[in-house]
């Protein structure tokens, strides 16, 4: 009996033996021990916490270190998402189902090449308006993308609204250095930490890290550009449909924005609640719905900390992180975003002329030149694409251009039949599909890519060129056009129906655009934001013009 319990037990060990070594990898890092899932080719490992939860006397305080666990822990299930409101009505973006939702909402996720060594990092923050979103999205899966360029890649979940960005002077006074707000960068930081402490045990090469991100991820890509706090966390960065926009200030309004905790109190007036411990005893979910319900909006807030001034203001000065960066916005931005168009605009010529002398004064010839009174609607999408992305995206070129670094810069003007007919021809967000080859993977309502070679064709290139700039910095695709930098040229590319490089990309749109930005600050009073085309305020003099 004891010699076949042993041949059994030998036989077993045999058996465990020749299994495939990815019928679950493990990694051991130094945040502790993770078992993932092999997919073809690449495993993944979904939910590692990279902070502590945020609740409790937590919530509104700076990440704090993750928790630790004994043995592997199973992680093949994404992490829920940070509280945000459940309804997004009819809107294009929004899941077909809600996320999980909790407090407990701090963790990222990695899919490598099996095999990987020292490979490109390539880290996605995702949008939604500093409000909505989560890493779990299917479109922002990285597989296919680990897969076909040979990267890490990591998406992670960062607080969002009122629990992300609220600046409060009860908040100020509990901080050592007398400051609130930015509680969701605080979070981006210390996941880009994590990374540089253990990515090298998935793979990864922690000298060679891409931030990513598009609309609110991109701002966040931004405002870890502009930050001291994350200085040397990565090498490249990549900003999609960025928004310079002004950025209210701890307790100044310098710029015509409501200081930020002038803003939390006002919210706590709103919420009906006595002190900030009122706030602190709400329902995660309650707070956040409510929040949005009231009109709080979350954006980063200029602290002399963690954004240590106005974005404009940091890159002027050549303080923003010297990396390189891949750049650009897309055609039809205001198409799925139309409640940015202003209410009851002019819809006759010559109101709308008239408009526009009144608020552009000896701008305003430049201004109809653009944005002609000839077919107004298109104009007023125009004027709002063009003074929130196009701006932002030629700046930054120009900004890092003028650091040394190589920056590259695209329109993306592809149309499709579904996206076309619904009026959404290159929306917001159009890109990120082909980006990381997901139109199999998009919302319910999202007007959906045909299946054809061409479509495939153009996500590999664009895939490629997101890529290649990850490994090296400078986009490349097989078959397809070398990519040419910004520099003195102005250079860009064009992704239609295939990638075509072009230079001067709509002259005068970033001129008109700098020299309103340039006047209003100079100025002060008066926010940079929204405010643009039939809304915008009575410009300041041509005296203040910027040199």
């Amino acid at each position: 009996m004891m010699r076949a319990l042993v041949l059994s037990l030998a036989a077993l060990v045999a058996a465990c033996a020749s299994l495939p070594a990815s019928a679950q990898p493990v990694v051991r890092a130094p945040a502790g021990a993770v078992g993932g899932q092999a997919l073809d080719g690449v495993d993944a490992f979904k939910g590692i916490p990279y902070a502590a939860p945020p609740t409790g006397w937590r919530r509104w305080k700076p990440p704090a270190g993750a928790p630790t666990w004994r043995g592997v822990r199973e992680s093949i299930e994404f992490g829920p998402a940070c509280p945000q409101p459940l309804a997004r009505g009819t809107s294009i973006y929004a899941a077909a189902e809600p996320p999980e939702m909790s407090e407990d909402c701090l963790s990222l996720n990695i899919w490598r090449p099996q095999g990987a060594e020292k490979a490109p990092v390539f880290v996605w923050i995702h949008g939604g308006s500093l409000t909505y979103g989560c890493s779990c999205e299917p479109m922002y899966d990285g597989a296919r993308m680990a897969a076909s360029q040979g990267m890490v890649v990591v998406s992670l979940n960062y607080r969002l609204g009122v629990l992300g960005y609220l600046a409060h002077p009860e908040l100020s006074a509990e901080s050592r250095g007398n400051v609130s707000g930015n509680y969701g960068l605080m979070d981006q930081v210390a996941a880009l930490k994590w990374v540089q402490a253990n990515i090298a045990a998935f793979g990864g090469d922690p000298d060679n890290v891409t931030v990513a991100g598009e609309s609110a991820g991109a701002l966040s890509v931004m405002y870890l550009m502009a930050s001291p706090e994350a200085r040397g966390l990565f090498d490249r960065a990549i900003v999609q449909s960025g928004y310079m926009i002004s950025t209210p200030e701890l307790r100044s309004s310098r710029y015509g924005d409501v200081p930020a905790e002038g803003m939390g109190i006002w919210l706590q007036g709103k919420l009906g609640r006595a002190d900030l411990g009122g706030m602190r005893a709400m329902d995660a979910q309650e707070l956040a719905t409510a929040a949005v319900q009231a009109g709080y909006a979350p954006f980063g807030t200029v602290d002399g900390v963690w954004l240590p001034e106005q974005l404009v203001t940091v890159f002027d000065r050549g303080e923003q992180a010297p990396v390189p960066i891949l750049i650009g916005f897309n055609d039809g931005e205001i198409r799925s975003l139309r409640f940015l168009i202003p209410p009851a605009p002019p819809t006759e010529a010559a109101a709308y002329e008239a408009a526009i002398r009144e608020r552009y004064g000896d701008l305003a010839d430049e201004f109809l030149r653009l944005y002609p009174s000839g077919d107004i609607p298109e104009s007023l999408m125009a004027t709002q694409r063009d003074g929130l992305y196009g701006w932002t995206a030629e700046r930054l070129a120009r900004r890092q251009t003028a650091l040394g670094q190589g920056a590259y810069l695209y329109f993306f003007d592809h149309g499709y039949p579904a996206a076309d007919e619904a009026g959404l021809h290159a929306f917001h967000a159009a890109e990120i599909p082909y980006v990381f080859t997901a139109m199999d993977r998009l919302p319910p309502r999202w007007p959906a890519p045909p299946e054809t070679a061409e479509e495939r064709a153009l996500s590999d290139a664009m895939m490629a060129y997101w890529g290649s700039f990850a490994r090296t910095g400078v986009p490349t695709a097989p078959g397809q056009p070398d990519w040419p930098a910004y520099g003195t040229t102005q250079a860009y590319m064009r992704i239609d129906g295939t990638p075509q490089p072009g230079h001067d990309l709509m002259p005068g749109m970033f001129e008109l655009q700098e020299t309103v930005v340039c006047r209003r600050m100079k100025a002060g009073g008066v926010p940079w934001n929204w405010n643009f085309g039939v809304i915008a305020p009575v410009p300041p003099p041509s005296a203040t013009a910027c040199p």
